[in-house]
This record gives C-alpha cells, sequence and structure tokens, in this order.
C-alpha cells in the first residue's frame, strides 16, 4: 500500500477508537477508569497492526509515528488546557483533572513514538515492549479492581490479582502480535521460538510494575522490556 494512504488509514482507524470510547464515556455508559484502560489497552495493539499496512521504504517508520506523536501533542495540550476537550479528559482521567493526563497518558505516547522509530518492523524488541506495556500495565488496574485479593508486602496500592494480570496480559498480547508478525512472514518462524523470550519479558516488566511507583509504570515496564528485549531476542 502507499504509504500515505496507510498513514491516512491508520490516523482514522485510531482516530475513530478513540472518539469512539469517548462517547462512550461521555454517556456514562462505562466508567471513566474503565474507559481510560481499554484505550490503554486497545489502542496499542491497533496501531503496531497498522504497520503492516506501510510499505517497508526509508522513511516509513517516521510516518507511522506521526499518529502517536499528534495525539500525543493532543494529549499534552488537553491536560494544560489549550485544548478544551472535556470527552477526553472524562475517557483519560481518573477525577476529571485534565493534568492527569500529562502522566499516564502522555508518557503512553511518548513510548509509542520513541520505540516505533528506534525498533519499527525491524526487532520484535520495540512490539514486545509496547505490547506489555498496554496489555500488562492496562490489564494490571482492571483486574485488580474486580478480583478481590492480599496486597503487596512491597507495594501496597497493587494487588497479588493485579501483578498476575500484567504478566498475562502483557504475555498475551505480545504473543498475539509476534503470531501475526510470523504469520505474515515479517518474523521467521517458528512462533514457538518467541514464547520463552517473551516470558522472560513479560516476567521482568511485571516485578518492576509491582514495585511502589505512581504514574510511571508507562515509562519503567517499557523501558524494562526493551532492556530484557536486547539479551533475550
Amino acid at each position: 500500500m502507499n504509504n500515505y494512504i496507510a498513514l491516512i488509514l491508520t490516523f482514522a482507524l485510531s482516530l475513530v477508537f478513540l472518539r469512539l470510547m469517548n462517547f462512550i464515556a461521555a454517556r456514562g455508559w462505562m466508567d471513566s477508569k474503565l474507559s481510560r484502560k481499554v484505550i490503554h489497552i486497545g489502542t496499542g495493539p491497533l496501531f503496531v497492526l497498522c504497520w503492516l499496512m506501510f510499505r517497508d521504504v526509508p522513511g516509513a517508520r517516521w510516518l507511522a509515528a506521526l499518529v502517536p506523536f499528534a495525539i500525543t501533542v493532543q494529549f499534552a495540550l488537553t491536560g494544560l488546557g489549550v485544548i478544551k476537550d472535556p470527552a477526553s479528559v472524562q475517557a483519560m482521567s481518573r477525577s476529571g483533572d485534565p493534568k492527569e493526563i500529562l502522566r499516564g497518558p502522555l508518557y503512553y505516547g511518548i513510548m509509542f513514538v520513541l520505540l516505533t522509530l528506534v525498533f519499527w518492523k525491524d526487532s520484535p524488541i520495540g512490539m514486545v515492549a509496547l505490547m506489555m506495556m498496554c496489555g500488562g500495565d492496562g490489564i494490571a488496574d482492571v483486574v485488580g479492581r474486580r478480583i478481590p485479593s492480599a496486597k503487596l508486602p512491597w507495594s501496597k496500592d497493587k494487588s497479588y490479582a493485579g501483578t498476575i494480570g500484567v504478566f498475562f496480559g502483557g504475555l498475551i498480547l505480545s504473543a498475539f502480535i509476534l503470531a501475526v508478525y510470523v504469520a505474515v512472514g515479517v518474523f521467521p518462524g517458528p512462533f514457538s521460538n518467541y514464547l520463552l523470550p517473551i516470558m522472560v519479558i513479560a516476567l521482568i516488566s511485571t516485578a518492576v510494575e509491582s514495585l511502589p511507583q505512581k504514574d510511571v509504570d508507562n515509562l519503567t515496564m517499557t523501558l524494562a522490556a526493551v532492556v530484557a528485549g536486547w539479551f533475550v531476542f
């Protein structure tokens, strides 16, 4: 596909998904905490799958990175109050405070821009790191709030259920994306060769996510996944 057409389609699909979630949250059909996590989990895989539409030519990664870059700029301007977008604030913040977008959601966008440019389709490292951020960190809050379990001794705001959710959420989403990329021939098979490295990365990312830190998991666990990926891939 022509890369400019691929760019337009990627923008369109991403915006449709984000606006749909904003619409649902604004109507009260989904509470803001859950909509925030659905956006967190769903946006990443959608974007990475859209990479398959781009032809592998110099500059393709820069065109693709324009999508998360533009959305990240929008996040920043909304968080700073330059853009008034109550629907986005409702969907992406816990309390309705626009400044919350300047933390987790903004870091999320920054990671997507950087890892798209650095790794693109040249290596599974970036994809797995992004899927750990989406599926791992995203699932943690959803599972932790819905399954009662004891808190971690070293991190009183995080639970065993949420931590298990991080591991399996990141593992499953990473496996799904790499299975697709192996199936279409971007990465060499067999797919089974990727399972152990993904498990190692998921375990390390889960350990980092479990630390007593707030609003920086999108940075710390994603970077931990990248470092782990350098050793196992």
